[in-house]
């Protein structure tokens, strides 16, 4: 019941006296409804809540001590109702404990609705749903259970579900006493039906002469109608992506000319339990064109340049997409505001006006703020707790007392991504104007991000399991390795890098190389050094040397390949033809040790030295690292050895092909070029990419000649196509150029190859852009071949392969390579070989083609 009350002080109104009797303390009180008796409140108090409420009831009831009031009276049924409107009791009563002449005492008894004890849901919802439901609906232990709270609960899980598509969803609630608690508490059952998703059975289209039916349902990117033989296509309807859908319909339309188009009319109708029919009209209005643009505040730069940049001609479609994008902060700079900007004009402001329409004619008058060139005043870093300030300020190409470029700060960012040591999708530019001075302060935010890796690579080959384990410092500082206080765990922040690395698979192959990379040798200018030592053996397994009575002796069963080697290199920055540009220079000697080694080689006993040179030419305008979304790498690479057999005096008719080799020479050319375009250009609310659809082209060749033909070409720095690349070794300076879908090393000869080609096409989308853990799928299709000869030499004549993958990049480990090939063709020699086959690499893949 509403209200119980013992002392019934109704506020009912009768023709007739009425009176009542309670009996208080063996005294007899009477009421009398017609003539009601004016007494004061000597007392309140309130019983069935806890003490720290009673006080608040009290408020809430509006009745005071000391004040008069009648009895019976409105006062009362008004305390009734202030207390009822909380939603709080499931009883009330107002009784008189005690009367004293004119003073009344009351007392106001309450029943309060059961608390929340917990709550779930019904079976079938999966944990991470319901803790999603959980998150949304808010529901707390101890909370009253009003009517109002349910129903709410209810409300959020119903539009929950009807948000993911489910429009038959029905949600009940049970309650359950809870007899394990205390007090009053109540457990709540929600019991959710989702039922089937609604889903799209057709679009029907009216008004629509510009675009066709079939373009208009292209159009509607995620509302899209059902069909069986669509198996990316769920087909289900959303409100929320059909609203989205009509503003890019009508920004379609409007790229179109058709700038008044709008929806006329919109209907969404059942047709059956799980399917809706749309109905959408449009009003397209006319098509408007560009007529006359004219320039007005101009000085820097004549009109027909500023047009010349706009890029728009008199009767072009009218497009304000096209029209913003060729007069503010194009993404490839080719725009009116950038030609300012990157002169220094930065208080530099564009108004367009439109001055005339005039039937499908638009004039447009661009009026010009030029105002004076801001020359940078100060250059500021935040955010790098590890790298030091030097390390970014010797990358970023603002300086104090420069004019300001929009494309020296584009072009900071660039390089302070290139570094690695920063999460490129925070990285930020505060410029702070001072109109004033015509100054401008230019401050870099960076977040740092690990960038130290513990290697872990892997690979098949040979039949046996090849493993790397390595560290990787790319932030090492080499002058604080003596300041006990900078080991946190190590020396850090001057930007060096240091590495560590072996491999092996047991006593088939050893290998240990370590490197170092300084890239701003002496700190003024961008000028690497890099130095390498490396040492590797590779046998048939049997051990060095064995143990007998008379001592331990070299095992004539052991056969052996051992290399010591050494390198180093130089690396420079250049400015022309632009400063993407650069190049290398490596000094190279390696010395091998061959003991019965005879299956790769022409001879198998003796010693062979191999001492290099290498030049590299490339440009790099890669925009980050790790998922490349612009730019391109193009190489050129020249490695040659002096030509020995002009001066040692060997007769290469009669020399023995351990003198033949004994000082090996040849000359190896390759070039490879990649390239990543963004397929799609979607943007985030400030400007940076999101999950944008990356086209990555690639190509390679390589080619490994002699200088003289008697003395042949080398048994060593061959190339060996196939597979997935990485077996986990690169004996003798042999390239293992990948080939996805084909057994490792299947199309090459036995003894490598002398000639090979490449080319790789992969589509790539990002799944997760979190620097901790990037993530993203591809789908590939490549070819290659390897000849022994230039006469064989056919660069059309290649073995195809197609298929998908992932890549995986955690900063303590590299990069992580899951790919799935199908082959085209068949291998000779291979007749057993899978039509399709899984490649999995751990770390980046060996091989620059």
């Amino acid at each position: 019941m509403r209200n119980k009350i013992l002392f019934i002080l109704c506020i009912s109104l009768f023709s007739f006296e009425l009176s009542a009797q309670i009996i208080i303390g063996g005294d007899s009180f009477k009421l009398d409804y017609v003539k009601p008796r004016e007494y004061t409140l000597g007392g309140l108090t309130v019983s069935g809540v806890d003490d720290d409420k009673k006080n608040t009831l009290k408020l809430i009831s509006g009745l005071y001590e000391r004040e008069k009031l009648y009895v019976p009276g409105e006062k009362f049924s008004k305390a009734i109702d202030n207390l009822w409107k909380q939603g709080l009791f499931d009883d009330i009563m107002i009784t008189v404990t005690k009367v004293q002449g004119d003073d009344i005492f009351l007392n106001v008894h309450v029943v309060e609705k059961p608390r929340l004890s917990r709550f779930s849901f019904s079976k079938g919802i999966g944990k991470n749903e319901a803790d999603d439901l959980r998150k949304k609906i808010g529901l707390v232990r101890g909370q009253v259970l009003t009517d109002y709270r349910v129903a709410a609960a209810v409300g959020v899980i119903s539009e929950h579900y009807v948000d993911k598509g489910y429009y038959n969803v029905k949600v009940s609630t049970r309650k359950e006493r809870d007899t394990a608690e205390e007090k009053v508490a109540d457990i709540l059952y929600f019991e959710i039906v989702k039922g089937s998703k609604v889903k799209v059975e057709d679009i029907s289209f009216a008004g629509n002469t510009a675009f066709s039916d079939r373009k208009m349902r292209r159009l509607l990117k995620e509302t899209k109608r059902k069909r069986w033989w669509n198996v990316f296509n769920s087909g289900k309807y959303l409100e929320e992506n059909f609203d989205k859908d009509k503003e890019k319909l009508i920004a379609k339309y409007n790229q179109k000319g058709f700038r008044d188009a709008k929806i006329a009319r919109d209907s969404v109708y059942r047709v059956s339990d799980n399917r809706v029919k749309i109905d959408l009209v449009v009003d397209e209005g006319h098509r408007y064109y560009f007529r006359n643009i004219t320039w007005l505040g101009n000085s820097k730069y004549e009109s027909k340049i500023l047009s010349s940049v706009l890029g728009i001609k008199k009767g072009d479609v009218f497009d304000q997409t096209a029209l913003d994008s060729k007069l503010f902060m194009n993404a490839n700079g080719n725009d009116v505001s950038s030609l300012y900007m990157d002169d220094g004009y930065l208080f530099f402001q564009l108004n367009p006006v439109e001055v005339l329409v005039e039937n499908d004619s638009i004039d447009l008058e661009m009026r010009i703020y030029e105002g004076k060139q801001a020359t940078i005043n100060k250059v500021t870093v935040t955010g790098n707790t590890k790298t030091n300030d030097h390390v970014i300020m010797r990358e970023i190409r603002t300086r104090p007392g420069q004019l300001f470029r929009r494309s020296d700060i584009i072009r900071s960012q660039r390089e302070l991504a290139q570094l690695g040591f920063f999460n490129p999708e925070k990285m930020g530019v505060n410029p702070t104007p001072n109109p004033a001075n015509g100054t401008v302060d230019i401050e870099y935010v960076v977040e740092e991000k690990p960038s130290d890796q513990v290697e872990l690579s892997g690979g098949w080959g040979a039949g046996r399991v090849v493993g790397t384990l390595g560290v990787v410092f790319n932030n090492f500082s080499a002058k604080n390795m003596f300041k006990g206080e900078a080991w946190r765990p190590l020396p850090a922040g001057d930007g060096q890098k240091l590495s560590v690395r072996a491999q092996s698979n047991g006593l088939f192959y050893q290998s240990y190389n370590a490197s170092f990379t300084e890239p701003w040798l002496g700190g003024k200018k961008p000028n690497s050094l890099s130095v390498s030592l490396y040492k590797s053996v590779q046998s048939n397994g049997q051990k060095r040397k064995i143990d007998t009575d008379s001592g331990k002796f070299a095992n004539p069963l052991r056969h052996s390949l051992a290399i010591t080697g050494l390198s180093v290199g130089f690396g420079k920055r250049l400015k022309w033809p632009d400063d993407y540009f650069s190049i290398y220079t490596e000094a190279t000697m390696a010395h091998y040790v061959i003991n019965k080694y005879g299956s790769i080689f022409t001879f198998s006993d003796g010693v062979a030295n191999n001492f290099s040179l290498k030049g590299v030419i490339s440009r790099n305008s890669i925009d980050k690292p790790i998922f490349e979304t612009r730019g391109s790498n193009i190489s050129l690479s020249v490695q040659a050895t002096p030509p020995h057999s002009l001066w040692n005096g060997i007769d290469y008719a009669t020399a023995s092909a351990q003198d033949r080799n004994r000082w090996i020479e040849f000359y190896k050319m390759k070039f490879t070029t990649s390239w990543f375009t963004s397929l799609t250009n979607k943007r985030s609310a400030d400007g940076k990419d999101v999950r944008n659809l990356v086209l990555n082209t690639r190509a390679g060749f390589g080619f490994l000649g002699m200088y003289n033909q008697r003395v042949g070409l080398s048994p060593f720095e061959r190339f060996y196509l196939g597979g997935s690349g990485l077996t986990g070794y690169a004996i003798d300076g042999r390239e293992i150029i990948a080939l996805r879908g084909y057994d490792d090393q299947s199309l090459s000869p036995s003894q490598g190859a002398a000639f090979i080609t490449k080319y790789t096409m992969e589509l790539r989308y990002p799944i997760s852009l979190n620097p901790q853990a990037t993530v993203y799928a591809l789908g590939f299709a490549e070819a290659g071949n390897s000849w022994n000869s230039f006469k064989n030499f056919n660069p059309l004549s290649v073995k195809r392969s197609a298929g998908i993958g992932l890549r995986i990049f955690l900063p303590m480990f590299g990069l992580l390579g899951f790919d799935y090939g199908w082959r085209f063709d068949d291998v000779p020699g291979f007749p057993t070989m899978q039509k399709s086959q899984f490649h999995f690499t751990i770390g980046a893949a060996i091989g620059e083609l």
